[in-house]
């Protein structure tokens, strides 16, 4: 769960300037993960928007294999982005009429092999999935 947790958290930080160049990104995410993070960070940047706040998160593991030595850890969660939103930088209006809500989101924790975990992919589902 820390990888989780410290995953978001990063993002976050990273979201109240749009920084997608962040190395703190890293500290909890690879491949996939990263990428998509790095990525929505850059889309924001360009189209001038920050993010203000941060989600409410209530993770929980859903599977790890193999259960005697896990490498892999699946991970299930209900984040509420209702106080997590998008702002224009430049006015500091909100950018859209989207309110914020409880969503369904999945994650995959990989063990590393410096013995961390670190998020390798993850999904955020449409606004009322959970």
């Amino acid at each position: 769960m820390g990888a989780y947790r410290g995953m978001w958290a990063d993002f976050v930080e990273a979201g109240h300037t749009s920084d997608w160049r962040s190395v703190k990104l890293g500290q909890h995410a690879t491949g996939v993960a990263l990428t998509n993070l790095s990525r929505g960070l850059y889309a924001d940047h360009y189209n001038g928007l920050v993010t203000k706040g941060e989600p409410v998160l209530n993770p929980t593991v859903s599977s790890v294999e193999p259960a005697a030595e896990p490498k892999k850890i699946i991970v299930s969660d209900c984040g509420d982005s209702t106080n997590w939103l998008k702002y224009r930088a430049d006015t500091g209006e909100l950018a859209d009429k989207e309110p914020g809500g409880r969503r369904a989101i999945n994650a995959i924790a990989e063990k590393q092999s410096d013995g961390s975990w670190k998020i390798s992919d993850y999904g955020v589902h449409e606004l009322g999935t959970c």
